[in-house]
């Protein structure tokens, strides 16, 4: 007898959107559930080169935390592609800035660096208060 590993198809997937709040939540731990759900690792039919997973909202970003020394010593870079134009700023103005990306840039780091890494990443959904305007799509809420 033989036995063969099942693999999931486009057909099988359904649409589901899931609700996360971000208040009080460490930016670590956050970032790893929602790649987690955003890559279907938490799915039954979980294929690696599928998109099974669900597409994500999480609100209160700028509510996040970050342990130890982080706000003040966590770097985020970028390069205008001129000489000289490294662009640098700390997490601490970042959050207040623009404290989506922090979240995005964690959750993006933990995703495949490929195609399917890319269409996953348009699944995530981040809002800085409490408002987002998904509610048509019913999302879950989750605990984190």
């Amino acid at each position: 007898m033989k036995k063969y590993t099942y693999s999931a198809k486009n057909t099988d997937i359904k649409d589901k959107w899931v609700l996360i709040d971000a208040n009080g939540a460490v930016l670590g731990r956050l970032a790893s559930n929602v790649a987690s759900r955003l890559r279907g690792k938490n799915n039954p039919l979980f294929t690696p080169h599928v998109d099974t997973g669900e597409s994500v909202v999480v609100i209160n970003a700028d509510k996040v935390l970050l342990t130890g020394r982080k706000l003040e010593q966590k770097r985020y870079y970028r390069h205008s592609g001129y000489i000289g134009g490294l662009k640098e700023i700390n997490a601490k103005k970042l959050l207040e800035k623009k404290p989506e990306d922090v979240i995005r840039f964690a959750v993006k780091g933990m995703l495949p660096k490929n195609k399917l890494g890319d269409k996953l990443y348009k699944k995530l959904k981040v809002y800085a208060g409490n408002k987002h305007p998904h509610d048509a799509q019913n999302p879950e809420i989750i605990k984190v």
